[in-house]
């Protein structure tokens, strides 16, 4: 079995198991995305994303991973079903929407951020630290 065979079949055999698009559906839903614009993000044609979206077709590994992207989302979450997320994750979600996000952005862009998270925590911490000083000289 060739490279490319093993990997739609992988993709099938998950697929069957695993509604694959009906998350990418409900994901592109939740993020308010119209299919133009993932279609746009990807570079694929409106009927082939269609019979994606609506379980017709088994997309390729490298479509999943320009649908993942464009959809700002990790190739698992594609994978994984809505209700076993609700009840592991409790975080806010769009937090964890933002945190995945930094993943795709540069080594610089990253930096920045990172830089700037820092400056605030240190800022935190700094205004934790005087206030106990000033408590304790009272």
């Amino acid at each position: 079995m060739t490279n490319k065979a093993f990997k739609r079949t992988f993709i099938a055999v998950l697929s069957n198991n695993m509604d694959i698009s009906k998350n990418i559906k409900r994901i592109r839903e939740a993020k308010e995305l119209s299919q133009k614009e993932v279609i746009s993000a990807i570079g694929m044609g409106a009927a082939q994303y269609s019979r994606i979206e609506n379980g017709k077709t088994d997309p390729s590994v490298s479509t999943l991973i320009k649908i993942a992207k464009a959809l700002g989302v990790s190739m698992a979450e594609l994978f994984t079903d809505k209700d076993s997320l609700q009840d592991i994750n409790s975080v806010d979600t769009t937090l964890m929407e933002r945190v995945t996000l930094i993943d795709s952005l540069t080594k610089e862009e990253q930096n920045t951020i990172f830089s700037i998270l820092d400056a605030f925590v240190s800022k935190r911490k700094l205004k934790s630290t005087l206030k106990n000083v000033l408590q304790d000289m009272d």
